[in-house]
């Protein structure tokens, strides 16, 4: 479900029109988040550290309204819930994409993204996801300590939607620490929008999604 958004009493109306006017209305950070309980949590109970990070990023980004506010045919509309279209690795070098639904609950999530990462691997090609416009698109560079990062764009594709990846886990000072780099369109959303995002994402990973 989403509710349409009416700019004309939106309060950043000023800002929608003068950003969604870019060629490129894109912008993006890389921060280091700071993954420990989460990475232990993973370890002890035998889940896939990439779907739990992945899941409270989700849970995450759902909190955070303009996470969810999408440009349809000039036209702003809110979306009641986000889900993941993700790149999924393959054992050959390859990757696919997959599409997740987002559920409250990581048990039920992890059971339906489990059955995509399945078939993804299992298949060849790109497998672009149909997923509607109520997706972020997520990647993972574990490979990689990265510091900053930019993405390949289709300027005459008007996309509004996130774009998060995920970096190497490294060990700083007896901590798992993480970067991740975030994209977002600034007619949106602005840099505190995305500060709310990485502070409700720490808050997350801090805490344990399963007893």
């Amino acid at each position: 479900m989403k509710e349409k958004i009416d700019i004309n009493t939106w309060i950043r109306k000023d800002h929608f029109e003068f950003f969604n006017a870019f060629e490129e209305p894109f912008f993006g950070v890389t921060v280091d988040v700071d993954c420990t309980s989460t990475y232990q949590e993973a370890k002890e109970t035998g889940v896939s550290f990439f779907l739990l990070y992945l899941h409270k990023s989700l849970a995450a980004a759902n909190k955070v309204e303009e996470f969810r506010y999408r440009i349809i045919n000039g036209e702003v509309w809110k979306y009641d819930s986000v889900n993941a279209a993700t790149t999924i690795n393959r054992p050959n070098g390859t990757f696919g994409f997959g599409y997740m639904d987002f559920d409250p609950d990581f048990d039920k999530f992890k059971n339906e993204a489990l059955k995509e990462i399945e078939n993804v691997q299992q298949s060849i090609g790109l497998i672009p996801s149909s997923s509607g416009e109520n997706v972020i698109h997520y990647s993972a560079l574990p490979w990689l300590n990265f510091t900053s990062m930019s993405h390949a764009r289709k300027f005459s594709y008007h996309d509004s939607c996130p774009k998060i990846s995920f970096g190497m886990v490294r060990d700083e000072n007896g901590r798992k620490v993480m970067g991740i780099s975030i994209h977002v369109n600034h007619a949106l959303m602005d840099g505190f929008h995305v500060s709310q995002f990485v502070d409700e994402y720490q808050s997350l990973l801090n805490q344990r999604s399963r007893s």
